[in-house]
């Protein structure tokens, strides 16, 4: 996963400070930044805002941890219950029409495994070697309701997939991670989509070709999404991420973007 605009993300978020700084659904990610000569929001005080927000605490192990009874946590409630309406009457339509695949799609890091730990640790920077040892360990906290959230959907008969900006060389600890935090549904190669840039798939053959890979974000996961609707004929009724990123492209009946006021991935 590509986040070299992190500290960007820090600096949009300036634009929004005061108030609620990170509802349900909203984040910098999908916000541009103006030159002003006016003086930006502290980014000590914006940090302090997104501890706030996250409810920030150490657990006995001083791994960085969301409190369940932050902002956060219950914007992110507020999100799942909806979805759970969304995936209850998408397994209403496909009891009426036998011929419907209803498929959900998730983004992996800060939908379903929380990152907060390494963002904190490396002061929202990013490094491309501390993070693939972090995401190495298989050692995440999950997203708060969204493991039980992609086991709803397969409890309803609606397919579940994944598609993430990890690389296939992090497949296995993504695999390992999941199954600790209790998503251990459809984790095979079949329905897990990571970046393979060595060999990308040949329904990116637009932007990558073996040993060259030149997609943004939105080419790679909505030509991915493409692929499950056009190719394996399931109808996307739910796509979940925190970046706008992962939901721009088209390839879905609903979109769902999770709180994060910590990166942004263009």
């Amino acid at each position: 996963m590509h986040k070299s605009l992190r500290i960007a993300a820090l600096a949009a978020a300036c634009a929004v400070a005061g108030g609620a700084l990170y509802g349900a659904g909203a984040a910098t990610a999908g916000q541009s930044t103006a030159n002003s000569t006016h003086e930006p929001y502290n980014i000590g005080l914006l940090v302090k805002d997104i501890d706030t927000y996250y409810g920030t605490t150490t657990d006995a192990n001083g791994v960085y941890q969301a409190s369940p009874d932050s902002p956060y946590a219950k914007d992110l409630a507020r999100i799942d219950a909806d979805a759970k309406r969304r995936i209850d009457r998408a397994a209403q339509k496909a009891d009426r029409h036998h011929h419907a695949k209803p498929a959900v799609i998730f983004d992996i890091d800060d939908t379903l495994l929380l990152s907060l730990d390494y963002e904190k640790r490396n002061n929202y920077g990013f490094n491309a070697t501390t993070w693939n040892d972090y995401v190495n360990k298989a050692d995440r906290p999950a997203v708060f309701g969204s493991p039980e959230l992609v086991r709803y959907a397969q409890s309803k008969g609606v397919t579940v997939f994944y598609n993430s900006g990890l690389s296939d060389d992090q497949r296995a600890a993504a695999v390992a991670n999941l199954k600790k935090v209790g998503a251990d549904v459809n984790l095979d190669a079949d329905h897990m989509f990571l970046k393979n840039k060595a060999n990308p798939p040949a329904w990116l053959k637009d932007c990558a070709t073996p040993g060259t890979w030149n997609c943004t974000t939105v080419q790679y996961k909505a030509g991915t999404r493409k692929h499950i609707e056009q190719d394996l004929g399931y109808d996307i009724v739910a796509n979940f991420g925190d970046q706008f990123s992962d939901l721009d492209g088209g390839y879905a009946d609903r979109t769902y973007k999770l709180p994060n006021p910590t990166y942004f991935v263009s």
